[in-house]
């Protein structure tokens, strides 16, 4: 590697110890000379190294004058503050800028560190959350004491925030949302959710109302119609098939108002609801693969069902089990004759699942993200064949959610669908031989 040589330098060095020699020469004490012309030499570079250290401690002080490589590494130096002052102060004006943003912001923002505690906020959130001063530096899981909110802010999932009423000013819903960034660091923005939830609750109320209304006229509706159907002896032929229609519809509209009435309540019950009951899952798919086997005999349908016994589920029963039933069913109104449905219970590292997989008709992939809201039709014509009401994957998501729960479906148009719900592991729990032999 080739270094570069100071010229400037070398020459005046060499001419000053040229000289020194030559006086050496004269007065004969040449080694002195030639020490005292190096010393010279020497100490010329240490007063340009002082210059530069006081320069450098000075920012204030201008550029010093020299040559030569000394004069270029203070143009250089100089260059380099320069540069840096300006990135600094343009790093330094979006900083403000960012900041005045955010304080204009209507959401409450607030920056988290890693371990918890509270490092800034905006004006906003002084107002939803009732931060001050002394809440500088301080855990958040003291500022926003909610069971629900410490849960979501320890374990997540950050995906979907989490809705819940203000502490600090009741009657009005809050909205929060968690952004992880750098060292574990956490943004949290809180949205004011308080004119959606009025009209949400407003329209929840609505339908199960609505239901609550319709199931009276219909039972009895439903009644008067079976009373014809068995007397159909005493009633004129053509009358006979418009009773049976009439009352397929009859069911099907029943159908539907328990499954709204199911949905309503779901969404009413709330994060807080879900009591902590040990369910006995193999117990009660053994139950669901039944009533899907009595089902599927018409259309010979295989349906088969591999779950292990000791995993137990912490949750509601009565709620998981219409999950799972709706999932089992769909699966055999949409496998074609001869097809076949397998049903999985297991755990593993990541929590506890439940699985249909068959090999029906399948859905193409554009559908599959909509599928869980209410009245979605992927084909209008399908529901009205099998009798669906379109609510049965909306209630199986909505169980889920109470169950902190995840829905993931995998499916091909004519190769089938895969439908597994995943609990996490804290829900699990375990029976021992002694309790299953009691059994």
């Amino acid at each position: 590697m080739k270094l570069p040589i100071p010229t400037r330098e070398l020459r005046i060095t060499l001419w000053t110890l040229a000289g020194a020699g030559v006086i050496g020469f004269i007065v004969d004490a040449l080694p002195w000379a030639l020490a005292a012309g190096a010393l010279i030499a020497l100490l010329v570079h240490l007063l340009e190294l002082g210059k530069l250290e006081q320069w450098l401690r000075d920012t204030d002080q201008d550029v010093p004058d020299a040559g030569g490589t000394w004069g270029e590494a203070y143009r250089s130096i100089h260059r380099l503050r320069r540069n840096e002052r300006r990135t600094r102060d343009n790093l330094l004006n979006i900083i403000e800028r960012a900041r005045v943003s955010v304080a204009a912001l209507e959401e409450a923002v607030a920056l988290i560190d890693s371990e918890g505690n509270l490092e800034w906020w905006n004006p906003a959130a002084q107002k939803l959350l009732g931060l001050n001063t002394r809440d500088l530096g301080q855990p958040v899981a003291n500022i926003i004491r909610s069971p629900a909110f410490l849960r979501y802010f320890q374990n997540g999932p950050y995906d979907e925030g989490i809705k819940l009423p203000s502490q600090r000013h009741p009657g009005r819903h809050l909205q929060y949302e968690i952004t992880r960034f750098g060292d574990n660091d956490k943004l949290m923005i809180v949205y004011d959710i308080t004119r959606v939830h009025n009209l949400e609750q407003m329209r929840k109320d609505f339908v199960a109302n609505v239901s609550h209304e319709l199931r009276t006229p219909l039972t009895v509706l439903s009644g008067y119609l079976e009373t014809l159907l068995e007397q159909s002896d005493d009633t004129a032929p053509r009358w006979q098939k418009a009773f049976r229609r009439m009352d397929e519809q009859t069911q099907r509209m029943k159908n539907l108002v328990n499954d709204l009435l199911t949905l309503s309540r779901l969404e009413n019950q709330g994060a807080e609801a879900a009591a902590p009951d040990t369910v006995h899952v193999p117990r009660m798919l053994r139950q669901i693969l039944q009533d899907a086997q009595i089902m599927a005999a018409p259309k010979r349908q295989q349906v088969t069902l591999n779950a292990d016994d000791s995993l137990l589920l912490c949750g509601i029963e009565g709620d998981l089990r219409s999950a799972f039933s709706n999932l089992v069913t769909n699966a055999v109104k949409y496998t074609p004759e001869g097809g076949r449905i397998d049903i999985r219970w297991w755990a593993d590292d990541h929590g506890v699942h439940f699985e249909v997989q068959d090999n029906g008709i399948g859905i193409d992939r554009e559908h599959i993200p909509r599928l869980t809201e209410r009245f979605y039709r992927v084909d209008a014509g399908r529901s009205t064949a099998t009798g669906g009401t379109g609510l049965g994957l909306a209630i199986v998501k909505h169980v889920l959610l109470l169950h902190r729960g995840t829905l993931d479906i995998h499916s091909r148009a004519g190769q089938g669908s895969r439908f597994r719900c995943s609990f996490p592991p804290v829900l699990l729990r375990r029976e021992t031989a002694i309790e299953a032999a009691a059994d």
